[in-house]
């Protein structure tokens, strides 16, 4: 059945995780540990399909990660026959939102490209690296090998960032074979998203309590109490930083 062959596939990208991903997250969580302990800030950018708000406000995640997004809206429209260009346009406005941005040395910034091949990733690590920022990528290393990359310097995202962790999402990213139909379904590269990072949160709550200083997390704001503790935990981080 199609459900089962779903849910081997996820189970094999998440022993990939388990089997080959573990040093590279202890890396990714030294960093943002490095970062909060030393007044430093932890940023999220846009990963994709709605990935980055699974970091983000969730019940059991840490306060401390915030969002790093940007919004620029030009209105120049041109007649049809006066078509022109700017193909480097979401580059400029990557390194113009970084260089603008809090962003500071000692800060850390995850990213996320499942191909490892779009132009902003590998922009917003390379500018980050100009400033002293440290990167997280998630991406997918099989997938990566297999294209070609968009941005200018041919450098696709887990050569560019300081770690990178190797989600394990097949070329492509569609991992099931459907009677009827002439290619693959149903990504996974959603599932080994969400699980790297929160393997990369889970490891730093835990160094942090290791340190005795324990990060500012979440309760759900469903259950009794919840709505306190969420405002607790906001104040924990505002007057802390982690």
């Amino acid at each position: 059945m199609t459900a089962q062959r779903y849910l081997q596939a996820v189970r094999a990208v998440l022993d990939h995780l388990e089997r080959s991903q573990l040093s590279a997250v202890a890396r990714a969580a030294d960093h943002v540990v490095s970062a909060l302990r030393n007044s430093g800030a932890v940023f999220c950018a846009e990963i994709g399909h709605g990935i980055q708000h699974d970091f983000i406000n969730r019940a059991g995640g840490l306060a401390a990660v915030q969002a790093f997004s940007w919004r620029m809206e030009m209105q120049e429209r041109t007649a049809r026959c006066q078509q022109r260009s700017n193909p480097d346009r979401d580059i400029q406005t990557a390194r113009f939102a970084v260089h603008t941005s809090t962003l500071r040395a000692g800060d850390v910034l995850v990213l996320g490209s499942v191909s490892g091949k779009n132009r902003v990733p590998v922009e917003l690590a390379l500018v980050c690296r100009e400033k002293g920022v440290r990167t997280i990528g998630l991406t997918s290393f099989e997938y990566s090998r297999q294209v070609t990359s968009l941005h200018p310097s041919g450098k696709k995202l887990m050569e560019v960032v300081d770690v990178a962790i190797d989600i394990g999402a097949p070329y492509g990213d569609a991992a099931v074979e459907v009677t009827g139909y002439p290619h693959k379904l149903l990504p996974v590269s959603g599932v080994a998203m969400i699980t790297a990072g929160h393997m990369i949160w889970g490891t730093v709550a835990e160094k942090m309590a290791q340190c005795g200083q324990p990060v500012a997390t979440f309760l759900s704001i469903n259950r009794e109490g919840g709505p306190e503790a969420y405002r607790q935990a906001v104040a924990e981080f505002e007057q802390r930083g982690y």
